[in-house]
């Protein structure tokens, strides 16, 4: 296993972890549904990352699938060491491969966070997002059920996912945010929330850092990746890939010496 945690560290729902985390999403079918090609290559990724890589940050949602990625990050990685930050979202619903929709119905993210808790097999989320803001519901309602869960114990910290300034700014308003996702990337390279989380405090998790892949194509992940990783301390990219090759290269683009 790796000693030094790739890309360094940052602190993301009370854990220090490393700032370089892996996201799941392409642990799935085509159109993020349904099971992986390879079942043991997905599963053998996870552990890579955890264990061979020293990634402590692994980001999920229940719409993966949906609910197929919650399933193998249990089966890979449960009991989960203590240091690895396990994140999940809530709030998109799945009709079929390729769509997905906001849905903040107040019942329903509770359903989601409930759900979430049983395939994960933990009592707890430790972080659990918003995925998406549902525009046909008032955005306090929808915050105010995941307080209520979090007051139960079953959430540890809220975090939020594609969301604006003013989301930002009417959140906190009543309720700390752990850590907000939205895309950054070499292309998609101008996000008003960045600069409001450095200035609040609030981890930014960049999320499609190499837009799916294209740029790593392009020009190797070393590049983007430190670009990113220069946009300020509080910038935590999560690439994802379903290929063990992809993810060594991955790591090995944010070693200090290539730096």
């Amino acid at each position: 296993m790796t000693t030094t945690p790739p890309g360094g560290t940052i602190t993301i729902a009370g854990k220090r972890v490393s700032r370089l985390g892996f996201g799941t999403m392409r642990l799935t079918g085509a159109g993020t549904w349904g099971d992986p090609e390879n079942r043991d290559t997905a599963l053998s990724i996870l552990r890579q990352a955890v264990h061979t890589h020293g990634i402590s940050h692994i980001d999920t949602a229940d719409a993966y699938g949906p609910h197929t990625v919650e399933h193998l990050i249990r089966d890979a990685l449960h009991p989960y060491p203590e240091h690895v930050l396990i994140a999940t979202k809530v709030g998109m619903v799945r009709p079929g491969p390729g769509n997905w929709y906001p849905l903040g119905n107040p019942y329903y993210l509770r359903a989601c966070v409930e759900a979430s808790l049983r395939r994960l097999t933990v009592d707890r989320l430790e972080l659990c997002y918003l995925h998406r803001v549902d525009p046909k519901v008032a955005l306090e309602d929808q915050i105010a059920v995941l307080q209520a869960l979090q007051g139960e114990g079953k959430i540890g910290h809220i975090g939020l996912s594609k969301v604006t300034p003013e989301h930002i700014r009417r959140v906190i308003e009543h309720q700390p945010i752990a850590a907000v996702q939205n895309v950054l990337n070499t292309i998609d390279s101008h996000d008003p929330a960045v600069d409001l989380c450095q200035d609040l405090g609030i981890p930014y998790v960049a999320y499609r850092p190499l837009d799916a892949g294209a740029l790593a194509r392009a020009h190797g992940p070393q590049k983007p990746l430190h670009w990113l990783l220069s946009q300020g301390p509080h910038i935590a990219p999560i690439p994802s890939t379903s290929q063990p090759r992809h993810l060594e290269e991955i790591v090995a683009a944010v070693e200090p010496g290539l730096t």
